[in-house]
């Protein structure tokens, strides 16, 4: 039921096409990415993008060029960045991309998962414990009174362990039904590893020299009663915190791609999404490029990281998260995504994800961090969005 085209503009309607390609992925050797707009299952190891010092954008269409043949559909790269810009990307060409429509227009997925075999028994080490967590954003905070710098995003980790491997194929499916509107995700992330997830922002898409860019900052935990979650919406759009640390990533975007665009459209307040756990605001940005060339990973090069996963300025904030985070962040706020040799593309920011090896599984989650933030309420925003892929995989806080 999935279809190999050479064009991912616009993938024909087969209902149930999408949950095959779900349902088709193998971890290690397959790539999966599900959008609002498509969904793509690769296969293969086919060619690796290579490690270097020049820009990243150029590997990439040199790859793409040198893989173009008149007879064959156009290649496509798949996989991940990491957060850090030196650290090496997990970026494949896959021997053969199938593609299908978008999840949430398949009439399947609302269907509930079956569930398969035992679940691991799982260990969880939380890293920082919340206590050590919540110090460090009442350090940052303190700095930021002092005028040192505008905003950071402190992440912790979940470290998961078990003595039985965990199954990866099943936590996907888990993942795509109970949020089929996001972007899910299961990419090899390095020798043994793969990196799986649901995020709900896209970093940029480019169709032809048409560019969205979606960012989100502030968030608030949804509600199993109904009127206590439409509270609780209500009070993300009037919170002057929350509209004052979206503000700061929306202008930053702009920033970005202002000097690719032509025409770019940034509407003045945002709006409302959600996912199964939380509340965002978001605002959608829309543009029309000034170079042709430009490709979607020269957009998404130029974005990340924004200040929704890194701060304000830029190096400072990169610096106090290297002072204040007891990890390494690897994939996690990186970018996952997929790009063709005409430079259409859609990147997506890394986050609601876990990194998989063997039997355990390293979870992230982060808040961003100003002058009026709280170490409990931060802490409890990290909680929240654990809560994404700890119900995947069968664990708890």
């Amino acid at each position: 039921m999935s279809l190999t085209v050479p064009a991912p503009t616009a993938p024909p309607v087969s209902p149930g096409a999408a949950t095959a390609l779900l349902d088709a992925y193998r971890p290690a050797t397959d790539r999966f990415l599900a959008t609002p707009h498509r969904t793509l299952l690769g296969r293969g190891a086919g060619t690796e993008v290579p490690h270097g010092t020049g820009p990243l954008a150029a590997r990439v269409h040199e790859v793409l060029n040198g893989l173009r043949r008149p007879d064959a559909p156009a290649p496509v790269v798949v996989g991940s960045l990491p957060f850090a810009p030196e650290a090496p990307p997990a970026l494949t060409v896959p021997d053969l991309v199938h593609w299908a429509p978008p999840l949430r227009e398949d009439p399947l997925v609302a269907l509930p998962v079956p569930r398969t075999g035992q679940r691991p028994d799982w260990r969880v080490r939380e890293v920082p414990a919340p206590e050590r967590y919540g110090e460090a954003v009442a350090a940052v905070v303190a700095r930021m009174r002092a005028g040192e710098f505008d905003k950071v995003v402190l992440a912790r980790t979940l470290e998961l362990t078990s003595d039985r491997e965990p199954d990866l194929a099943a936590m996907l499916r888990a993942l795509a039904h109970r949020d089929p509107d996001g972007y899910t995700f299961a990419v090899p992330s390095g020798p043994g590893r793969t990196l799986i997830g649901a995020s709900p922002e896209l970093l940029v898409s480019r169709r032809a020299d048409r560019v969205t860019a979606n960012p989100l900052a502030g968030s608030a935990p949804r509600s199993a009663d109904l009127a206590e979650d439409v509270r609780l919406a209500a009070a993300l759009l009037e919170s002057p915190k929350d509209l004052h640390e979206h503000a700061v990533v929306v202008a930053a975007v702009r920033e970005a791609l202002a000097p690719h665009c032509a025409e770019l459209d940034v509407p003045e307040r945002p709006t409302l999404v959600r996912t199964a756990a939380l509340w965002h605001l978001s605002t959608t940005v829309t543009g029309r490029l000034a170079d042709p060339g430009t490709t979607a990973l020269d957009l998404a090069s130029a974005l990340h990281p924004t200040p929704a996963v890194c701060g304000t300025p830029t190096e400072v904030a990169r610096a106090v998260i290297a002072e204040s985070e007891p990890f390494d962040r690897g994939p996690y706020t990186g970018m996952v995504g997929w790009q063709d040799a005409d430079g259409d593309g859609e990147w997506v920011v890394t986050i609601r994800c876990a990194e998989a090896e063997g039997g355990s599984l390293r979870l992230f989650a982060g808040a961003g961090v100003v002058a009026e933030s709280s170490p409990h309420a931060e802490t409890a925003e990290t909680a929240a969005k654990f809560r994404t892929f700890l119900h995947a995989v069968g664990a708890a806080l």
